[in-house]
C-alpha cells in the first residue's frame, strides 16, 4: 500500500477508532471518521489477542491486501460516495482462520455499512 494512503500517526488511529461509524465483524472490526485529505487512507492494526508475532503480522498482511484492493480501488463504495475517509481495520483472531475470499467480503461489507452514513 502506497505511503500516501496509510495512517500513520497515533492521533490519526485515534480520531478513527473514536469515531461514531464502525463494523464489528466475525475477522474484522472497522472504524472511519470522514477526513480532509486528498484521498481515503486506511490503518490496519491486529489485536493482541491474536497469539505470536508470526500470526499478527501474517494477519496485518492479508489485512492490508484487503484493504488495498478493497477499500481503497475505484470501486470501493467508500470512494463512490464521494467522502474521503480515514479507515482504521482492526484484526480478530479469526482473521487467521477464514478464507482470504471470506475476509475480502467481510471487508467490503465494512467499507458498504461505513459509507452509507452520510456526515
Amino acid at each position: 500500500m502506497k505511503r500516501r494512503l496509510r495512517l500513520r500517526r497515533r492521533s490519526d488511529f485515534q480520531s478513527a477508532v473514536s469515531g461514531r461509524r464502525f463494523h464489528s465483524g466475525r475477522a474484522l472490526v472497522g472504524f472511519a471518521v470522514p477526513s480532509q485529505a486528498v484521498e481515503t487512507r486506511v490503518g490496519v492494526t491486529v489485536s493482541r489477542a491474536v497469539k505470536g508475532s508470526v500470526a499478527r503480522n501474517r494477519a496485518r498482511r492479508r489485512l492490508r491486501e484487503v484493504a488495498r484492493a478493497g477499500l481503497l480501488s475505484a470501486d470501493s463504495p467508500l470512494h463512490q460516495v464521494g467522502i474521503r475517509y480515514d479507515v482504521v481495520l482492526i484484526a480478530r483472531p479469526a482473521a487467521l482462520e477464514v478464507s482470504f475470499a471470506d475476509l475480502k467480503a467481510e471487508a467490503a461489507l465494512a467499507a458498504f455499512r461505513l459509507a452509507k452514513f452520510k456526515p
